[in-house]
């Protein structure tokens, strides 16, 4: 019973969305901790602030619809589920992976590890990952960093560290807004903010040659003046 417990969780973890334990259907989204949902759920999730209360834990982290990425899952050839209606044979569609792995093959079950890109969104096995190294997605091309692999439904310690790296991109993006905070009232003065680094070269290349110029013109004017009094 252990096992079929544990299962279930599993079942449950890769079928079912976590906000609204509704099947998952298109477009399924998931969060940086690398959590499954509906992208409609969460849609919901932020605009109604009571579910907050209700929900808070799962979905405490999520904070715009910017914190979840819309995935780009492969078809299972091989399931046979209700492609639109799920009141028939429920438990037998989760017998077999919805989704697969479009490099190596492997279901999109609980028994083999997934994860996805942050940048495109793209989902495959962990084994792909490894056995292809590769700096761009091998689903679409798009480049990638390490920051950008998430791991789908992982292990505790797969979570901290999903969490940190989250709390440390967040910092990053707070600090960013920050500093460019203190450029926004000195731009209402000044040209722009873009512009004020050349600004002062050209101001300063400038300014002999008008003095320049205007001494000259003095002079100009001055000299006819003399010549006009001496006569």
């Amino acid at each position: 019973s252990k096992f079929f417990g544990f299962n279930a969780e599993l079942v449950a973890q890769w079928n079912y969305c976590t906000l609204s334990q509704e099947i998952l259907r298109r477009p399924i989204v998931a969060c940086e901790l690398g959590r499954l949902y509906n992208k409609d759920a969460v849609i919901e999730f932020l605009l109604d602030k009571s579910s907050e209360k209700a929900l808070g834990k799962a979905a405490s982290h999520i904070k715009s619809i910017k914190n979840v990425t819309e995935l780009r899952l492969s078809d299972n050839p091989a399931w046979e589920g209700d492609k639109g209606n799920t009141k028939g044979d429920k438990h037998d569609d989760l017998q077999r992976a919805r989704f697969i792995c479009p490099v190596v093959g492997l279901e999109m079950n609980g028994r083999h590890r997934f994860c996805f890109l942050r940048c495109c969104g793209c989902v495959f096995s962990e084994r792909a990952l490894k056995e292809i190294k590769a700096e761009v997605c091998h689903t679409c091309g798009a480049a990638f960093q390490e920051d950008d692999i998430i791991v789908l439904n992982g292990t505790k310690e797969d979570v901290e560290t999903l969490k940190s790296r989250m709390e440390e991109r967040r910092l990053r993006t707070k600090l960013g807004k920050k500093a460019k905070k203190p450029k926004a009232p000195e731009s209402v003065s000044k040209p722009g903010v873009s512009e004020e680094s050349p600004g002062p070269s050209k101001i300063k290349t400038g300014k002999p040659e008008e003095t320049n110029l205007d001494s000259k013109e003095k002079k100009a004017s001055s000299a006819p003046k003399s010549a006009g009094g001496s006569y």
